[in-house]
């Protein structure tokens, strides 16, 4: 998972660095109403909302934008209609790319993204063509310098992970998406906190890019995820340290 995790931990540095809090709220703000309108508006009974929430507090989302886009998951005030799809596709270097949207209309969303695959030597697969090579995942990540590795790891799994590994200043645990809410409430009964918590998709093998392609392929990936409709980018790359550094 190593690419895979040091890419986002650069999105999230580049969260706050490159001040794309707004794109990211727009992001936050459809999948929170998306997960009202699929599972009702109460967070302790919609663990997808309960998620979208957290997430929303952790990038400082102010609390009126959340009640909004709540209300309008529920039909309490008028809001857009928007679909869940995927995408499947390949990067520089052969790279495996998983693209999960939310949108009010296809059309616009595929062509958008089938611009951008094309502009950086990438393409557009058929359904089917890359999910095989990702396992979907419930990830936790914690900040390393705050606590122990023991307490992390036995936390994570009293509580049911699957794993528990440390990528630099961060440990990151793994664990089966029907597990995915009960990890996150016994690491929280331990006493602790953690950065971000995802469900996402974990590569099976990881394809090492380098040079050239490393570099088109990180502009690739920030072209799909600076879109509206693009809610998350997964990929089995394994991006050149060096290549990595110089987006920092």
């Amino acid at each position: 998972m190593a690419g895979h995790n040091k890419w986002s931990k650069i999105k999230r540095k580049k969260a706050v660095n490159d001040a794309r809090r707004g794109a990211q709220f727009t992001k936050i703000i459809r999948e929170i109403t998306v997960a009202a309108r699929e599972g009702g508006g109460d967070p302790e009974y919609n663990p997808r909302l309960r998620l979208a929430i957290d997430t929303a507090k952790a990038a400082s989302m102010p609390s009126e934008n959340i009640e909004r886009a709540i209300k309008k998951g529920t039909g309490e005030l008028e809001g857009v209609d928007y679909i869940e799809t995927t995408y499947e596709g390949y990067g520089p270097g052969g790279v495996a790319l998983f693209i999960e949207c939310l949108t009010d209309n296809t059309n616009r969303t595929v062509a958008d993204i089938r611009h951008a695959l094309t502009k950086q030597g990438g393409s557009l697969g058929t359904d089917g063509s890359v999910a095989w090579q990702f396992d979907r995942k419930g990830q936790i990540v914690i900040d390393a310098n705050r606590y122990t590795e023991d307490a992390v790891f036995e936390a994570a799994i009293e509580a049911g992970a699957e794993d528990v590994t440390r990528d630099g200043d961060e440990f990151i645990v793994t664990c089966e998406v029907s597990d995915f809410t009960a990890v996150q409430d016994g690491i929280r009964a331990a006493g602790i906190e953690f950065s971000s918590a995802e469900l996402t998709r974990i590569p099976k093998s990881e394809v090492r890019v380098e040079g050239k392609d490393a570099e088109k392929l990180l502009k690739l990936l920030e072209m799909l995820e600076d879109l509206d409709d693009v809610q998350k980018v997964h990929s089995n790359a394994d991006i050149d340290e060096a290549v990595l550094a110089e987006t920092m």
